[in-house]
């Protein structure tokens, strides 16, 4: 396999410098499973386990490789195996809090240079879910396409195009029926040779029709959505790095029903740029736009220059915001804590002797 198809770099090859003289590779991983990954590299594909030494340096989810990520390698050629010595600094990650009440976070794919959000133009239209992925893919690093699949299926298209446009500011949005194999040039794109596109929706949006249609084969199962909400089951279980014949290559992950807010400030008010001009004209700096005098957000809302369930949208997800900040401080905390407990106990051991 070609490197330079694989999405290789300077950026990589910049942190690669100092290992590129001795016995590593580079690869990068295709298919994580619970223990071992597929990695492809210059050698082919390759069944790989990461080292002891990475795996107790590693204190949470992040630490460990995930799809997309350049890992620094040992090759057994006649095993077709390979070892992980070290991931390479990350170009980008879209991430989301893991399920649960743990405050940990979860990397979806790595290293990516375009996220394809996708939503259905069928029942289960959502536009407050456009904006949940909005922010997380501002936080990402990468730059986010609005993919709306599923037009065959749509009465409305106009309108629909017209709410997205009003949720997500300057993203570009394409409309395509993937079954029918219509509106699908518009994605090749962004799918030029080493370029990576990740595919983020619900279950049932048709990613992995999507999927197969780019790749030109069946290389993902497909279900049918239910017919009482439009909803899917989850047809794709693995995230997996898939080459396509255009020499991009695309990330397929399992739809996201939950989608756990794993972000800063910044998202927020990439994603509700229209809301955040709104505050700066507001009469006081720290105002909450409740009842303040001078407050020019609940003037746009009384004028219907704001919708109201945008702002909504905007209040809760700044909540979860500044939850989640709460909680990683509290884990800061109590992980200084731990390490100073640790190094009394050393201590006193060593007294002891």
């Amino acid at each position: 396999m070609n490197l330079d198809f694989l999405g290789w770099s300077e950026f990589f090859a910049h942190s690669f410098t100092v290992y590129d003289k001795q016995e590593f590779n580079v690869g990068r991983v295709a298919i994580e499973y619970k223990n071992t990954y597929i990695v492809y590299s210059d050698k082919g594909e390759l069944t790989a386990e990461i080292t002891g030494k990475l795996r107790h340096q590693a204190s949470q989810a992040q630490d460990f490789p995930a799809v997309g990520d350049w890992v620094i390698i040992q090759v057994r050629e006649s095993e077709r195996r390979a070892i992980i010595h070290k991931i390479l600094p990350r170009k980008s990650k879209f991430s989301r809090k893991t399920i649960g009440s743990k405050t940990e976070e979860q990397i979806v794919a790595a290293n990516v240079d375009t996220v394809f959000l996708v939503c259905g133009l069928d029942g289960d239209f959502n536009p407050r879910r456009i904006e949940r992925y909005l922010i997380l893919a501002w936080e990402s690093g990468a730059n986010p396409v609005i993919v709306l699949n599923k037009a065959d299926l749509c009465n409305s298209l106009e309108d629909r195009v017209s709410e997205v446009e009003a949720v997500a500011l300057g993203v570009p949005i394409l409309v395509l029926s993937a079954t029918n194999n219509q509106g699908l040039d518009a994605l090749k794109a962004y799918l030029q040779p080493g370029q990576t596109v990740a595919l983020l929706g619900s279950s049932g949006v048709g990613k992995s029709t999507i999927t197969n249609q780019l790749k030109e084969a069946a290389v993902q199962a497909v279900q049918p959505v239910r017919k009482n909400d439009d909803r899917g089951r989850h047809t794709t279980t693995n995230r997996e790095l898939i080459l396509l014949p255009t020499g991009g290559l695309i990330i397929d992950t399992p739809g996201m029903r939950e989608i756990q807010i794993w972000a800063g400030d910044e998202s927020l008010q990439e994603t509700f740029a229209d809301i955040e001009a709104l505050a700066i004209e507001c009469r006081f700096r720290n105002c909450q736009h409740n009842h303040e005098p001078g407050c020019a957000v609940q003037q746009a809302l009384n004028d219907g220059e704001l919708d109201y369930s945008r702002f909504l949208s905007y209040q809760k997800l700044q909540k979860e915001l500044n939850y989640l900040v709460r909680k990683q401080d509290q884990r800061a905390q109590l992980a200084e804590k731990e390490r100073w407990k640790k190094i009394h106990k050393a201590l006193r051991n060593h007294n002891k002797r």
